[in-house]
């Protein structure tokens, strides 16, 4: 669990040379942030933390409370792997061998899973699915667009946490039998949709709401040049429509390896005279953000304005 945070557990306070009134005395001055009964972390490391963090803590104070030995699944086991997933507000996600249908109780949500051919490995001391197993699980189980993200990280290497990429064959392979019907179409249906040149969780989204919405399937990461030479590469377009899209997230922004020892002004300018080069090549320029991309429609109309293309349905031919 690196650069997280230590928990603090409630049976250890003695050691700490806390009593039950000076541990609730810390919560409610800010000092301490309480994860779940008896775990608590630091308030102010807790604040600077990004939602994903927030939550891999969580994951990690559930496992801090069971008394037996428990295994991680689909956006819990996706939160160890550091595969990447939409939201971050979700209960922690558990197996259970015990097929009742699943239950939730104390911010655990349990999910009913065979015991034939499950793949379970221990990753920064948790019990979790494989990362293979992990991916699949989200394509079978939660909604389209969500799950895309996902896989398309790992169809690509991933040197943050120094793991190779997965191929689709792998994955096809890997369905067997595990999964019924319709899970097994929702899984095909995202891997045959994944493309690794989608560079982010954002893009990544995007392409699967763009193509939710009807629109023609855009280039990625497209080349441009003009007569001053390389102006650079751009997320999304629509070559003969001269249609680009843009997704804005804040990581080019605020982190270091994206500015490159920048100031974030000098990236704004450098960004608006990039946009500047491809508009004068007579593309029409649409940015979007994270809260047009979470609100219904916003998108789509935004494309349909610039001029986006739709996909031919099947009743205009060929």
């Amino acid at each position: 669990m690196p650069d997280l945070p230590p928990l603090l557990l409630s049976r250890d306070r003695l050691s700490h040379d806390l009593t039950p009134n000076e541990l609730a005395k810390r919560v409610k001055a800010g000092a301490l942030v309480r994860l779940r009964h008896g775990v608590y972390t630091e308030g102010p490391r807790w604040r600077t933390l990004a939602p994903w963090e927030q939550y891999r803590l969580t994951v990690q104070a559930a496992a801090e409370t069971f008394q037996k030995p428990t295994v991680f699944a689909r956006r819990s086991a996706a939160s160890v792997w550091g595969i990447p997933f939409v939201g971050y507000s979700h209960p922690v996600a558990a197996l259970t061998l015990k097929n009742d249908g699943g239950r939730s109780r104390c911010g655990v949500q349990r999910h009913f899973a065979g015991g034939a051919g499950l793949q379970v490995v221990q990753r920064e001391g948790l019990l979790v699915t494989s990362r293979l197993r992990t991916v699949l699980d989200l394509a079978a189980f939660l909604p389209f667009a969500e799950a895309v993200p996902a896989m398309d990280h790992v169809l690509r290497p991933d040197p943050a946490h120094s793991l190779p990429a997965l191929t689709k064959a792998e994955l096809e392979d890997a369905v067997g039998a595990t999964y019924s019907a319709a899970a097994s179409r929702r899984i095909r249906a995202v891997l045959g949709f994944a493309d690794p040149l989608s560079e982010s969780v954002g893009e990544s989204l995007s392409r699967a709401v763009i193509h939710l919405a009807g629109f023609e399937a855009p280039i990625l990461q497209q080349r441009f040049s003009d007569a001053g030479g390389l102006v650079g590469y751009v997320d999304f377009c629509w070559k003969w429509s001269r249609v680009v899209g843009e997704f804005d997230g804040e990581t080019k922004y605020v982190k270091q390896e994206y500015l490159r020892g920048k100031t974030v002004s000098q990236v704004v300018v450098a960004e608006k005279n990039r946009e500047n080069r491809i508009r004068a090549l007579g593309f029409d320029v649409v940015r979007w953000d994270w809260a047009e991309l979470r609100r219904p429609g916003a998108l789509e109309r935004k494309l349909a304005v610039a001029g986006a293309p739709r996909r031919r349905t099947r009743s205009a031919g060929s």
